[in-house]
């Protein structure tokens, strides 16, 4: 026991004594800060990740890149789309976000929203949901999920926020 605990006591030393101190320079990174209104206005709600990951591209996409850029006074409008959606956003001459329309379909569905429709419709089963956004700037945004739920021969359209409140 006793030459356990030199043993530690000496391997700790020595790693203290080999330990170095290294200086890491790091290149110098730009923040685009731009459109933190547009992330700051969407939340972190529970959105499904293709969704949360499209939003951020659109957020830190540098128009200035664009091929038809001219520093003028003009909206760009420019269009992004992956498999379960799309997004058609419109930048200022500067980059800024002016507005979007975002639509999705067949996502992950936030946990409040699957929750009133279990409430309010026990038994019913969703075959699909569309997930819209409109976002303007200095404006509130607007969010809300289309469902399409079933039940046997039954089905229904229902729409609510992305709180799970009926509109």
């Amino acid at each position: 026991m006793k030459n356990l605990i030199i043993c530690l006591f000496i391997t700790g030393l020595t790693a203290v004594g080999f330990a170095q101190e290294k200086t890491i320079e790091l290149e110098e990174v730009e923040v685009l800060g731009l459109n933190y209104k547009y992330l700051n206005a969407l939340g972190d709600a529970d959105v499904a990740k293709p969704v949360k990951l499209l939003e951020q591209k659109v957020a830190a996409f540098d128009i200035k890149s664009l091929d038809g850029y001219e520093d003028e006074e003009q909206d760009y409008y420019v269009y992004f789309k992956i498999p379960v959606g799309k997004i058609l956003a419109v930048y200022d001459g500067e980059g800024e976000i002016i507005r979007t329309s975002e639509r999705f379909k067949d996502i992950r569905l936030p946990l409040a929203v699957s929750n009133a429709i279990v409430e309010k419709y026990p038994g019913w089963t969703i075959e699909g949901d569309i997930y819209v956004v409109n976002y303007r700037k200095d404006q509130e945004i607007v969010k809300s999920y289309k469902l399409f739920i079933n039940k046997g021969e039954k089905h229904e359209r229902v729409k609510t926020d992305e709180n799970g409140n009926f509109l």
